[in-house]
């Protein structure tokens, strides 16, 4: 008999016992497991304390029996003695013999101290909450610390994340310091004054950035609507209508390749304040991430898995073509193309435009970015690149623009944002004769809100799924998402 076979008798006769093995009424707990272990010495044996959790470990001998239970917050071990609950019939014929590990119970009784030092509860009733027809991957340590079978293998955890959560302690906290980042991000800019909102998700023009949509078909408007890849120019709008700062923390869509730091469906951060630059949104990025840091670790470093990350300011800054000068060893501008070339072929760069800029783009995101330990600020792009953002101060040939790159990996990207009509529509126009294979099409809304004036603006973009990997020392976008996308299994 397979153990799911013998959990299924197992409910069988519970039922037979007149025991409803899933309860309607409330239970009500009186303490989590944590605040017991942390706040020991204020419990005495005349404390009843009740709580409820799962089934993680269960040791029977005879008349008593120890068990381990996990609520949210930790485990604790129980003592049950036949003699000692109030219904001793209840220790034969459910407690020793139907409970199995998994199985959600709540537990009624008084905390002690064993012999061995270890916080335990002296249970006086136990109820069962809900049975578990499925069997957990046991973990097991013994004791040297050598740890046996572990729910290790991703392709199960990302696809039976609930089983993940349950028997992997460490990844819950994953998920616990993502939402405490997102928290501090929101109080950060509402101490600021300046507003979340909501934007559409369903579009009927994508735009804001160069990327391949979802799409879907909404029957009441007898149109084509996209997923948003963006919500740029929305936001852009309220800026146009007078708010001086708007952001909004929201999930964008792309249909497009998925690798460690790519999901088709990813969180966003995006921003836009009025009457600032790129050079301000910068010093706001490193007094952002500082806080961030300060706040989940108390302390400017953090550990990743090959270095350390000191957000401590100023961050290095390096324009986008000395990046790659020093790193490459090139002068994208004053080397010839033939030079360039002869550097692509020897270092496995393939030349698919006869463009300078895109090779150097090409050349950066191979050669470059990887090498980005440290916050790295790559400003000032090539003008082509970027047709949201405003041309350079200084020099025409490049825009204002950042990007922010630790530990190899985009986090941030910001402009100066466009805010001559005139300009903003020639580029836009450009972009899409270039881009001859998008079924995109002008935001003529957009353009439209532009002429009637928008402030110097600054936006900021941050990719929220790669800062908590960086946050949390993942190397796997998919480890910080609860429930990535999966290929099908025969693929």
């Amino acid at each position: 008999m397979n153990s799911n076979t013998n959990r299924i008798n197992n409910l069988k006769n519970i039922l037979k016992l007149n025991i409803d093995p899933y309860p309607p009424e409330q239970y009500k707990i009186t303490h989590y497991i944590n605040f017991i272990i942390t706040n020991y010495i204020k419990f005495d044996s005349q404390n009843n304390i009740t709580i409820a959790g799962r089934i993680m470990g269960k040791r029977v001998m005879g008349k008593t029996m120890f068990i381990t239970i996990m609520d949210h917050t930790g485990k604790i071990q129980l003592y049950i003695n036949k003699y000692n609950i109030n219904d001793s019939c209840q220790y034969d014929l459910l407690i020793k013999k139907l409970l199995d590990i998994g199985d959600i119970i709540g537990v009624q009784g008084v905390v002690f101290l064993t012999k061995t030092n270890e916080i335990t509860i002296n249970v006086k009733n136990i109820k069962l909450l809900s049975k578990s027809l499925k069997d957990l991957p046991i973990v097991k340590k013994d004791s040297k610390g050598n740890i046996y079978d572990e729910f290790n293998n991703k392709e199960l955890r990302y696809r039976n994340r609930y089983v993940d959560l349950i028997v992997n302690d460490k990844i819950k906290n994953i998920f616990y310091i993502r939402s405490i980042i997102i928290k501090i991000i929101r109080s950060f800019f509402d101490d600021n004054k300046w507003l979340e909102v909501e934007t559409p998700i369903l579009q009927n023009i994508y735009g804001g950035a160069n990327a391949k949509p979802f799409y879907t078909y909404h029957n009441a408007l007898n149109k084509k609507f996209y997923l948003r890849i963006s919500n740029e120019l929305y936001l852009k709008k309220l800026i146009v209508g007078g708010f001086e700062g708007v952001y909004e923390i929201s999930k964008m869509f792309r249909n497009e390749g998925m690798d460690s730091t790519h999901n088709p469906e990813f969180t966003s951060l995006e921003l836009y304040v009025a009457y600032k630059d790129y050079i301000w949104m910068m010093e706001l990025v490193e007094k952002l991430l500082l806080k961030i840091s300060c706040l989940i670790y108390d302390n400017s470093n953090i550990k990743l898995e090959k270095c350390n990350i000191n957000f401590k300011k100023p961050y290095t800054k390096l324009t986008f073509y000395d990046a790659i000068k020093n790193i490459c060893k090139i002068d994208m501008i004053n080397s010839s193309y033939e030079d360039i070339k002869i550097y692509c072929n020897n270092n496995n760069i393939g030349i698919t435009s006869g463009n300078r800029v895109d090779i150097a783009l090409d050349i950066f995101d191979k050669k470059v970015q990887p090498k980005l330990i440290d916050p790295t600020f790559i400003i000032d792009y090539p003008y082509q690149s970027t047709p949201l953002a405003k041309k350079h101060r200084n020099n025409s040939s490049l825009v204002e623009r950042f990007e922010l790159f630790i530990n190899g990996k985009e986090i941030a990207n910001a402009y100066s944002e466009e805010n001559n009509p005139i300009e903003q529509r020639n580029k836009l126009e450009k972009q899409l004769i270039e881009n001859e294979n998008s079924e995109n099409i002008l935001d003529e809304d957009f353009l439209n809100a532009m002429e009637y004036g928008m402030p110097p603006t600054s936006g900021l973009g941050i990719g929220i799924d790669r800062l908590i990997m960086i946050f949390t020392n993942q190397n796997s976008i998919q480890e910080v998402l609860l429930f990535p996308h999966m290929r099908d299994k025969n693929n």
